[in-house]
């Protein structure tokens, strides 16, 4: 047997030729030799009744016929028979016609390829692992092991071991059905990659224009489809509010899909949901992941990106919006009422001052947007099930997200019955897809301390930016 390395092909090519001869000495005179015990043209019989012949031209038979019926990779090769790197050709003298084998380094070359019989039987007997191929079970029966003291088998068993390996049809095994094996998923196809987030986006650009014009008009209307058919030229007076919604959006995705190349989850880009003008002309944006995040440390640098990428756009577009805010008296407030989350409060408290009871804070529509950024962030920070929140719990905490969920789901359900109902439409949502996150394949591994501290800082945001009633109407 011929390992596929360089160095052991040469040296196997200067000991033989391509074909196998007999020696001149093997054909003139087919009786036992009579030479010293060391010497290395000592005959030996043939148990197939064939004419005798010499133990060198035995060991070039044998190294020929194996040289072409099994490939080990070298490693391997070198792993199992422990094939010394110094070539033959150094001990050969200059002048010698046929190569002088030493004694001490047939007997390794004999050793060796009994050392290779019997892991050809191991690897033919062993039993399949993780849905791999294996032979007829019928004509294992058949192998038989070479004697310890016979320096090389018959031809018979070399045929069965062989035939065993390289000609018997194979047998398919089920592949079983592990909880963490996932398919490959397929490619999508252009459409699904390009088209649809296009598509999407195009249409909420025009929902949320819609939405933000609608926001500031002055004139007399009966609704949304009422300002849009007698006023369209006035859809750019909505590009402060859209261009700001949509740019917080489209960071918060971002922060997704860029950390999922990095761990070389496939993602889709983001996909826009537009909604009715009548509010904010959008209901958000996801991602699709085209496989599950099986790792802990790339679950939770994927679901912390979003939240921390939409936040930071967000406390810029807010700065930027109060600052064309003003404060009015309650009484010439109406409409839609929002809450104030404690950031919100803080740059404003910062801007105006403190502001008295009977007046109120008008927000223009960039803050407005800033304002949505938050209340998004906040959403999705809700340690519950495939919420940004949930995968971030899940990475810190392990199992005992759970919990935490389960604890979450009350405090939601009882804001949702005492302020704002929309907290219980959440809790329903979560539910459908589940409040626990499934599990990962190395669980064991640690955050470190670094995305410790960001996980701390994911907390914080959360606190300053969740609002336990964030509308109401007065």
């Amino acid at each position: 047997m011929t390992p596929s390395s360089d160095m052991d092909d040469q040296q196997y090519q200067d000991v033989s030729p391509q074909t196998p001869t007999p020696p001149p000495d093997a054909s003139t005179n087919p009786q036992p030799s009579n030479s010293a015990p060391g010497n290395t043209s000592e005959e030996i019989s043939s148990e197939s009744g064939l004419a005798p012949i010499s133990k060198d031209e035995a060991i070039r038979k044998r190294m020929l016929q194996n040289q072409h019926r099994i490939q080990w990779a070298p490693n391997q090769a070198q792993e199992a028979m422990d094939i010394p790197r110094k070539p033959f050709t150094e001990n050969l003298p200059p002048s010698s016609e046929e190569p002088i084998i030493p004694t001490e380094q047939k007997e390794r070359i004999l050793k060796r390829m009994l050392q290779t019989q019997r892991r050809i039987r191991a690897l033919a007997n062993s039993h399949p692992k993780h849905g791999e191929v294996t032979g007829d079970s019928d004509t294992q029966d058949n192998l038989q092991s070479v004697p310890s003291g016979s320096l090389i088998g018959t031809q018979a068993q070399d045929e069965v071991i062989l035939n065993q390996m390289l000609h018997t049809k194979p047998e398919r095994m089920e592949i079983p059905h592990h909880p963490f094996y996932h398919e490959p998923p397929p490619p999508p196809s252009t459409f699904s990659a390009w088209g649809l987030p296009i598509l999407l986006f195009c249409l909420t650009v025009f929902t949320t224009l819609w939405a933000g014009a609608y926001q500031v008009n002055t004139k007399p209307v009966t609704g949304a489809w009422d300002f849009l058919t007698k006023y369209p030229d006035s859809l750019l007076k909505g590009l402060p509010f859209a261009a700001t919604l949509l740019g917080i959006l489209v960071i918060h995705e971002l922060g997704h899909y860029l950390l999922a190349r990095i761990h070389r989850v496939p993602a889709s880009f983001p996909l826009f949901i537009p909604g009715p003008p009548q509010f904010i002309g959008t209901f958000g944006a996801v991602i699709r992941m085209r496989s599950p995040i099986m790792k802990r440390r790339a679950l939770f640098d994927i679901g912390v990106a979003g939240p921390i990428a939409g936040f930071i756009a967000a406390v810029i577009a807010v700065i930027i919006g109060l600052s064309f805010s003003y404060v009015v008296p309650r009484e010439h407030a109406f409409g839609l009422q929002l809450g104030e989350p404690l950031l919100l409060q803080w740059f404003a408290w910062l801007m105006f001052g403190p502001i008295p009871s009977t007046h109120d804070l008008v927000l223009h529509p960039i803050a407005f947007a800033a304002w949505f950024g938050f209340f998004v962030t906040a959403i999705n920070l809700l340690p519950l099930g495939q919420l940004d929140g949930g995968h971030v719990a899940f990475a810190v905490l392990g199992r005992q997200q759970r919990q935490l969920a389960y604890v979450t789901v009350p405090i939601l359900i009882y804001l949702g019955l005492t302020g704002w109902p929309g907290w219980i439409v959440w809790v329903g949502m979560a539910g459908i897809v589940g409040l626990t996150h499934p599990p990962i394949t190395d669980p064991d591994v640690g955050l470190g301390k670094g995305r410790q501290w960001v996980a701390w800082g994911a907390l914080i945001i959360f606190i300053i930016t969740f609002a336990p009633v964030p509308f109401s109407v007065g």
